[in-house]
């Protein structure tokens, strides 16, 4: 891969980096934040049972969508370490050992394998 593409990716996984850390800043926020503030209650007990469940579930889902963005977030710290430890590999699939198209790795650039392996692995999960 040339420098100039590296270059490019490691900005991509930067701004990556970036954006995911201020989602999860986010909701760190709303975690942090009390159901006094959510439902403008004085109490931050709900009385009614509709009110308990919907909140329950508002939390729910919320710390779902953190740890898929801390998932991600791995992932991405991952392409990080693979590109500053080693950069001659990296974009190399960690499967076959065929280089990763530079198309694919702009649009995912933590992208570890190529398509075709990639499509082999999702095959296998299916099964």
């Amino acid at each position: 891969m040339k420098k100039k593409q590296l270059t490019h990716i490691e900005q991509r996984l930067l701004e990556e980096r970036a954006r995911v850390m201020k989602e999860l800043g986010f909701y760190d926020e709303s975690f942090s934040s009390s159901l006094q503030s959510s439902d403008g209650d004085l109490s931050s007990y709900s009385f009614h049972m509709a009110d308990q469940g919907t909140d329950a579930m508002e939390r729910e889902k919320q710390f779902l969508m953190a740890s898929k963005e801390g998932r991600y977030l791995w992932h991405v710290n991952q392409a990080l370490r693979r590109l500053y430890s080693e950069p001659k590999s990296f974009g190399v699939c960690q499967s076959c050992g065929v280089e990763i198209d530079f198309e694919r790795l702009d649009a995912l650039p933590h992208a570890r394998l190529c398509i075709t392996c990639k499509e082999k692995e999702e095959d296998g999960e299916r099964r």
